[in-house]
């Protein structure tokens, strides 16, 4: 695994015959946490914009399994990166406290998300200018 904190694309091995296709993604092998949370958003209109958050503890991985979406990461010190999820054996990798923003989405598309902690409302981060306070504040410690 690369560095535990860098928001990154992540390739998963498929496996199939003549039956079809299979990806298998294991936690703390395929992706660097253990799976404690799944869930998968689908039904998303292409105008509507999910996410637009950041979380303190919880890391994730999104995979679009059907479909294509794309997700928009910021950092709060002013960059940011934008990844198409188009192939269902490719995944991004978002480490705690970066802002994400999920968007574009396919008629068809189902975005699968691997959750490193249990849901917990109080560490996620809804106000953009809130996160950029927080990660200035860390930033500075440093």
């Amino acid at each position: 695994m690369n560095n535990h904190n860098e928001v990154r694309m992540l390739e998963f091995p498929e496996k199939g015959d003549k039956r079809g296709r299979m990806v298998v993604v294991e936690g703390m092998q395929d992706i660097p946490f253990e799976i404690k949370r799944i869930f998968y958003i689908y039904g998303s209109d292409s105008e509507v914009v999910r996410g637009q958050h950041a979380n303190r503890k919880s890391e994730f991985v999104l995979i679009n399994v059907a479909g294509k979406s794309k997700v928009k990461v910021l950092d709060g010190l002013g960059n940011e990166s934008i990844f198409c999820l188009n192939r269902p054996h490719t995944g991004v990798y978002l480490p705690n406290m970066v802002w994400k923003d999920m968007y574009d989405f396919s008629s068809d598309s189902v975005l699968l998300v691997l959750a490193s902690e249990h849901y917990d409302a109080d560490e996620y981060i809804r106000d953009y200018a809130e996160f950029e306070k927080e990660v200035i504040k860390t930033v500075k410690k440093w």
